[in-house]
């Protein structure tokens, strides 16, 4: 990841709530208003039947919001006709920045399906056996036929997706290709220490004990 540069963290997105915000002043001009001036502010608000239509249908949302965990909204935005998976450590705040950049170009192209290996919901078995253990030593793209890339590849095979594929176009090429691989893996090495994280060993124990909890101790549950 330390290869793409400044270039490639073009752009992140930022959350923002149009239907709280909308509700809020809604409520705000429906009961808080003078005597003196009840009459004319009465007048101005749509119907009761429109009003309570308006208020049910913001309660049944903010219902949904409230009752759909974040990790299922974001399996059922996955696009349908992917053509590459891309498996990343959310818990990574440099590797984010790439992630987020991706998913704003995925939303033209939608080729990407993102994979966040640090959720408490990744199944190795749907991701063509790749463990959380292997994964977090280096990048893993897997493509829609199953194949699966790594390394510089993946981040080739990934920006050709949604346009970007002169980033790593030079890549291709040797003695570049050798060049960019042994820098990335260098960072893929000491990516942790870098972002003050424990070592993957560390990591791994405690991922391991969570899972222990979550599941009971059951040897069912695997990482």
């Amino acid at each position: 990841m330390a290869l793409r540069g400044a270039a490639a963290i073009a752009c992140t997105t930022r959350g923002r709530n149009p239907f709280l915000s909308s509700t809020s002043h809604f409520f705000r001009l429906r009961f808080h208003h003078s005597p003196s001036h009840s009459l004319q502010r009465f007048t101005s608000y749509p119907s009761s039947q429109t009003a309570s239509k308006n208020q049910l249908h913001a309660i049944q949302e903010a219902s949904v919001d409230r009752l759909t965990p974040k990790k299922e909204y974001e399996k059922e935005q996955s696009p349908e006709n992917w053509k590459i998976k891309m498996l990343y450590d959310g818990d990574c705040p440099l590797c984010m920045r790439e992630v987020n950049m991706l998913k704003e170009r995925n939303k033209q192209y939608g080729t990407i399906k993102f994979v966040d290996i640090s959720s408490d919901e990744y199944s190795p078995q749907e991701n063509q056996g790749l463990d959380y253990a292997t994964v977090m030593g280096r990048i893993h793209a897997i493509l829609s036929d199953g194949t699966v890339v790594t390394d510089i590849e993946a981040f080739r095979k990934l920006y050709e997706h949604v346009g970007l594929g002169w980033v790593y176009a030079i890549t291709k090429y040797e003695p570049i290709a050798t060049i960019a691989d042994a820098v990335y893996g260098v960072w893929a090495k000491y990516r942790l220490q870098i972002t003050g994280r424990p070592p993957l060993a560390e990591v791994l124990e405690a991922r391991r004990k969570n899972k222990g909890e979550e599941c009971g101790d059951n040897n069912g549950c695997k990482m």
